[in-house]
């Protein structure tokens, strides 16, 4: 499966934010570092030429990084915030469900994938969470994104198609 995830990030240009957003964020997501486990299996941006299936190939065109007082930062911010709410919202329900119909058992047997739903209603990392600070943090809540948000001085938003 493939979604789109956003990283906030501190940078100087673009091309800044597109390099702290793989190294710290990104990289750190595929377990392509030494303190870090894969969340998703690996990801593509969108300055990659030349893919088919992957980014631009996959999702059309999106900016490489958007400062995230321009409009197409807010854009793609209201678009990372969305999907969280929106899968959060769907797990939510799921789990709601299947608690108020499943008995202890069931759910200890994981009918229905509740505890997998469980699992992935309280995540703060992969398929749940489309937006990540610069240590590659999800941001779950509106507070998590003041914080991650309070010290930038030169706040980027970064898109990457990622595949789990």
């Amino acid at each position: 499966m493939h979604q789109i995830i956003h990283a906030i990030v501190d940078a100087q240009s673009r091309d800044d934010a597109l390099g702290v957003a793989r190294g710290s964020v990104f990289d750190r997501l595929v377990g392509a570092t030494v303190d870090s486990s894969a969340t998703f299996d690996y990801y593509v941006t969108f300055n990659e030429e030349g893919t088919h299936i992957a980014g631009k190939g996959r999702w059309g065109e999106l900016p490489i990084a958007a400062r995230l007082d321009a409009d197409e930062g807010c854009e793609l911010l209201k678009r990372g915030w969305n999907s969280t709410k929106v899968e959060f919202e769907r797990n939510l329900t799921v789990v709601r469900d299947a608690l108020a119909s499943l008995s202890d058992e069931e759910i200890m047997n994981d009918n229905d994938f509740i505890r997998h739903r469980c699992r992935r209603l309280g995540a703060h990392a992969g398929p749940s969470v489309y937006l990540y600070d610069s240590s590659g943090h999800g941001i779950r809540t509106f507070e998590d994104f003041v914080w991650a948000y309070k010290d930038l001085n030169e706040p980027w938003i970064v898109p990457a198609d990622v595949h789990y």
